[in-house]
């Protein structure tokens, strides 16, 4: 598959994710990001494509060719965004094991402290445009 732009992979039926990537797309002016939950057709077949392990369950960012995960994805995202919240890009000089920790520790717990959906989000017709598929 094509990636025509920045693409954020992320668990379609978990809330506090759906709730990124709304607050994504509202701190995005420039437009430059495009979305697909991990369980689309899209989604698996990207993860397949850069050999993300089907058991991952969280965020992914591929840019550029190449994918990027975990603290590394959501700072990157971060980056990217208006406001002051590139500034949380200084945080890639913590060394990785140190970072992935503590975002591991609330990937594992964002079900119970946000709760998850039945399904996927489906977006808005405004925001379909977004989303790969």
């Amino acid at each position: 598959m094509q990636v025509p732009a920045p693409v954020i992979l992320f668990d379609g039926v978990c809330n506090l994710c759906n709730r990124a990537v709304l607050f994504i797309i509202k701190h995005d002016p420039r437009d430059r990001f495009r979305f697909a939950a991990l369980q689309s057709a899209a989604g698996i077949q990207l993860t397949q494509q850069y050999g993300i392990p089907q058991s991952y369950g969280s965020v992914v960012l591929i840019e550029n060719g190449r994918a990027y995960l975990r603290s590394a994805a959501a700072l990157r995202i971060a980056r990217r965004l208006n406001g002051a919240w590139p500034l949380l890009y200084i945080c890639m000089l913590v060394p990785a094991f140190i970072r992935d920790r503590l975002y591991n520790w609330v990937a594992r717990n964002r079900y119970r402290w946000f709760g998850s959906a039945g399904q996927c989000m489906r977006p808005t017709a405004r925001l379909q445009a977004k989303f790969l598929e």
